[in-house]
């Protein structure tokens, strides 16, 4: 099992700054990608960011430009960091975790989500 535990979300004015971080702890020498996934009101869960344990990241294109995935191994945390934030980013957000175990079943863990407001 993997906790996943997000933070820094909150409310700030278009064109501001946040930092998103997300703590992981349990089994995770089992995950090899990271992400951020967002869920604004009436819509569906979506990608933003993920980070492969490579080194490879990939964006959504509403983003690319605006938001920098990246990681602290020592910590165990991968963090989100958002510039130039629009009102329509105004979501929850969500750390996710993927990875495989010993039986090459798909492991997917997601955390409880934070906060970002984006007032115009």
């Amino acid at each position: 099992q993997v906790q996943l535990v997000e933070s820094g979300g909150g409310l700030v004015q278009a064109g501001g700054s946040l930092k998103l971080s997300c703590a992981a702890s349990g089994s995770i020498f089992s995950i090899n990608t990271m992400g951020w996934y967002r869920q604004a009101s009436g819509k569906q869960r979506e990608l933003v960011a993920t980070l492969i344990s490579g080194g490879t990241t990939n964006y959504v294109d509403s983003v690319k430009g605006r938001f920098t995935i990246s990681r602290d191994n020592a910590k165990n945390a991968v963090y989100l960091q958002m510039n130039s934030l629009k009102p329509e980013y105004t979501a929850v957000y969500y750390c996710n975790a993927q990875g495989l175990d010993s039986f090459f079943k798909l492991l997917n863990y997601w955390g409880n989500g934070t906060l970002v407001t984006v007032s115009s």
